[in-house]
């Protein structure tokens, strides 16, 4: 754990100039204040006012005034700031103008429900965040375009992966910041990428992924290029997931191992696997959250579609990968990086939490492809089809109390600025109905 002396030593150090209070809305858009560093002292004392009335999700204008409680482990220098002054990043939550936690912060949400999970015997929650992502060429302007950087596939290399250079320059950028990087290559679609960092606690994995997001973006565009975390970019391809696995852990020991277990998952895994189940069609609208989103989960493009959990079948849900032991976690494989990753992590734990609770208990795994099965066979495995676009996730959401009532006020804050995105659709007129009725 990092200590005020340790930050003000380190910005001495490595002779930083400036530094950004950042932190995330609702929708999961990284925000921040730039300070100079001779303000380090009243950041690190919790003086950095900022007004919320403009952040989408949080106050309205006649009580905007809230603060940035930094916290001094997510210590970041951001490498690819070279010019203007060496500039510093610290990760913050927000709290009210009277001390106390915002309940309407995205990363409070995610500590709430990982503490309860904590206070009920469920030890905490460790994540792992696997990252898709495309690169499209810009224009003279930096602007992107509709090209592509590459026609490569999965695992290819150069020179038919015309990424590979800006993506080995983000993994030696985010290494330099911290980042444990188990994997990266090339993905299926063209000009899709991968990076995949190791498992932490829930919190430091939101963080990394806000971190990883914005780094592939600075870099990308060194190169010429523009990242996008769209979860659907480009038809007729596959899209860009954001893999989730996660585990528990009392200390050293994983709590959803168990040798003599059913595939070797303890009875707080199972729990935890069924009310993850019982609420997916729900948290669908979170972890998916945006009307692109459903143009990923469609079936053909190994995106999952229906509520269903595995040992090897990549069609379902949630698959239970190799490794035991300390290795032994969930992988939920629907989820897109274009959720928010504090509010998605915190939907799974509080629907994982609901089953832990009411001692749910899953259905058998299926290892047949879903997409195969009749509709009768899906009936008689108890399986069911996730929402087909955003308005049918957001109605799942809202009907599912128990998964509401537990991540608190934020949820009908989230419902409202979905609608709102709805309505702002619906009101739009798009090229492809242009093509399709400009003649009738």
């Amino acid at each position: 754990m990092k200590t005020a002396d340790d930050i003000r030593k380190l910005a001495k150090d490595e002779e930083i100039e400036y530094l950004r209070m950042t932190f995330s809305d609702l929708n999961g858009a990284l925000k921040n204040v730039e300070i100079p560093i001779d303000l380090l002292d009243a950041a690190l004392n919790n003086k950095i006012k900022i007004d919320c009335s403009s952040i989408t999700g949080f106050l309205p204008i006649q009580n905007s005034d809230m603060y940035l409680y930094p916290d001094l482990d997510t210590w970041t220098v951001y490498p690819w700031i070279t010019t203007g002054g060496k500039t510093a990043a610290l990760i913050c939550d927000v709290h009210n103008s009277d001390g106390t936690p915002f309940a309407g912060d995205p990363r409070f949400v995610l500590k709430r429900l990982d503490d309860t999970l904590n206070k009920i015997g469920g030890g905490h929650a460790n994540v792992g965040a696997e990252m898709e992502y495309f690169l499209f060429k810009a224009d003279e302007d930096g602007k992107p375009t509709d090209q592509l950087n590459d026609q490569a596939s999965y695992f290819d290399v150069y020179p038919d992966d015309r990424g590979e250079a800006c993506r080995r320059e983000t993994v030696n950028t985010l290494k330099s910041m911290g980042f444990s990087i188990e994997a990266d290559h090339h993905e299926v679609a063209p000009g899709q990428c991968e990076i995949d960092f190791r498992y932490d606690d829930a919190v430091k994995t939101a963080d990394r992924v806000q971190l990883l997001k914005l780094t592939t973006k600075a870099i990308a565009v060194k190169y010429g290029l523009r990242a996008t975390f769209m979860p659907k970019p480009q038809a007729g391809v596959n899209g860009s997931g954001m893999h989730l696995n996660t585990s528990l852990f009392d200390g050293d020991q994983n709590l959803f191992d168990d040798p003599k277990g059913n595939h070797g998952l303890s009875e707080l895994a199972t729990h935890y696997l069924a009310g993850v189940l019982t609420h997916a069609q729900a948290f669908t609208a979170i972890t998916n959250p945006t009307l692109n989103s459903y143009k990923r989960l469609v079936p053909g493009f190994e995106a999952p579609t229906y509520v269903a959990w595995a040992i090897a079948n990549r069609t379902a849900l949630v698959r239970v990968p190799d490794g035991r032991g300390p290795q032994t976690r969930f992988e939920l494989r629907s989820g897109d990086p274009a959720a928010n990753p504090y509010l998605a992590i915190a939907a799974i734990l509080a629907a994982g939490l609901d089953g832990i609770k009411n001692k749910l208990t899953p259905p058998k795994n299926v290892e047949d492809s879903i997409y195969d099965m009749s509709e009768e066979q899906r009936t008689a495995a108890q399986i069911v089809q996730l929402p087909s676009s955003l308005p049918k996730a957001l109605a799942k959401l809202e009907a599912d109390k128990a998964l509401t009532d537990s991540m608190g006020s934020v949820i009908p804050k989230y419902l409202q600025i979905k609608q709102d995105e709805l309505t702002r659709f619906q009101m739009s007129v798009t090229d492809w109905e242009k093509k399709a009725y400009f003649n009738v």
